[in-house]
């Protein structure tokens, strides 16, 4: 009994090291975020909001802002609901195939961004000119393995005893899936929602070599 409060005494502090290691620097941003010294933002010189004031008050920046979480919110929305599909999908195959084909879908998830950005310019420079919607496409092929692996957990968990009565009871296979198997997945497609859209945001590497052409010039 004692061993068991002190392994979780242990844990708790652990887990409590480990959010201060993560969040600390966040709020340390945050906080510098309001300081007044215009040149050393490690000593406090008082609070002010001129910060915030030039950003809100620069137009590109804003654009720039906009054309991010529209870009981020698009992308997330539409991978969500092919990513769920696609683990609908995989519940009918057999377990091999299900594997071969999460491997295939882990790929952008492996690789890094700056190879699959250069990729995927090199492939729509080749057919398309580059603007918001190579962006968009290249973000949702980024993505797509996030919100597969947060609902393809509970794709394999669900009841299909639940769906197969419904059936029996008369429902349409539409109407059992919207009743009775979709809110098994809420969770999954919620959490795939937020983490391909934190993604999105977060990458640059993709955004940057999809929207604009680079050029590189060898000298011989």
């Amino acid at each position: 009994m004692v061993k068991q409060k002190v392994t979780d005494v242990a844990s708790r502090i652990y887990l409590a090291f480990a959010l201060i290691l993560l969040y600390l620097p966040i709020l340390i941003l945050i906080v510098s975020s309001f300081n007044a010294s215009p040149r050393n933002k490690a000593v406090w010189g008082g609070f002010s909001l001129s910060g915030y004031t030039k950003l809100f008050g620069n137009d590109m920046i804003m654009q720039a802002l906009g054309t991010t979480i529209l870009l981020a919110a698009g992308a997330a929305f539409v991978s969500t609901i092919l990513g769920t599909m696609a683990c609908i999908g995989m519940l009918g195959m057999r377990k091999r195939t299900r594997t071969w084909i999460m491997g295939l879908t882990n790929i952008p998830m492996l690789n890094a961004d700056i190879v699959t950005g250069v990729a995927l310019m090199l492939l729509f420079s080749r057919f398309i000119s580059l603007s918001f919607w190579t962006m968009l496409i290249a973000h949702i092929t980024l993505i797509i393995p996030y919100v597969v692996l947060c609902v393809q957990p509970k794709v394999m968990h669900l009841n299909m005893s639940m769906y197969e009565a419904a059936l029996d009871l008369g429902a349409s296979p539409y109407y059992a899936f919207w009743k009775v198997v979709l809110p098994e997945l809420v969770p999954g497609i919620v959490a795939g929602f937020m983490l391909s859209f934190t993604m999105s945001l977060d990458d640059f590497s993709v955004t940057y070599f999809t929207r604009h052409r680079v050029f590189i010039r060898c000298q011989p």
